[in-house]
């Protein structure tokens, strides 16, 4: 029977007392296990306040105990682990096997692709962002929400904000895999047919095909373009 170590991370200390999100992670992670016929030996939970996000230190316990255990180390989402590049690269020199519940199928070579992905694409939102901005500023115009604006407006603006997030991680996630596939030379619609079965989805929710690969292939190209100016 395979031996598990279990890593979750919250992101506030409201949440860690709470359970939100804490109770979907174990669920995800203890069906994860169950389907593969494996046991948790342990577990270890990350409370992150807004001054401490540089200072896991259940993370490195996690490691450790897996590492002295011989156990793979089980993440419910690989956005929780994979924002990074050196982290993950210091966590594949360990040796330490580990899995992602949301990406079981990923490989060392894709989580550390979607890391570098992930991690340039929150470089580039912040730049465009603070362009966008400064240009706003500079004609004129008076930053920050309006008084006014009803609750209804700020909740659904709130709901556009976190659907894009959404759409962004599975963008990041597919490409990763896009790029790995054609890295064995799988063509575009064998590619498509691919994250169809994984159930993968496009930004509008539909189903992709050549030309929505051959999309993301070429916007990853341009970042690796950009990154490298």
């Amino acid at each position: 029977m395979k031996k598990y170590v279990g890593y979750f991370r919250v992101s506030t200390l409201e949440q860690g007392k709470s359970g939100l999100g804490l109770e979907s992670q174990k669920s995800m992670v203890e069906n994860y296990i169950e389907n593969n016929k494996g046991i948790l030996i342990d577990s270890f939970t990350e409370i992150e306040t807004g001054t401490s996000k540089r200072k896991r230190t259940e993370i490195y316990k996690a490691i450790d105990f897996a590492k002295k255990n011989n156990a793979v180390l089980v993440i419910a989402k690989i956005d929780r682990l994979a924002r990074n590049v050196y982290f993950v690269s210091s966590l594949m020199e360990t040796g330490v096997e580990f899995v992602a519940c949301d990406l079981p199928q990923a490989t060392n070579f894709t989580i550390h692709l979607y890391a570098a992905l992930a991690e340039m694409e929150a470089k580039l939102i912040s730049e465009r962002t603070k362009n966008a901005l400064a240009e706003k500023k500079k004609r004129g115009h008076k930053l920050g929400t309006p008084e006014n604006l009803t609750k209804e407006a700020k909740k659904k603006g709130l709901q556009v904000i976190k659907q894009k997030a959404i759409n962004n991680k599975a963008n990041i996630q597919a490409t990763a895999l896009i790029v790995e596939y054609r890295e064995k030379g799988l063509s575009f619609d064998k590619i498509a047919k691919k994250l169809n079965d994984l159930n993968f989805g496009t930004a509008n929710g539909k189903l992709h095909n050549s030309t929505s690969v051959l999309r993301l292939h070429k916007r990853f190209l341009k970042t690796e373009k950009e990154k490298n100016m």
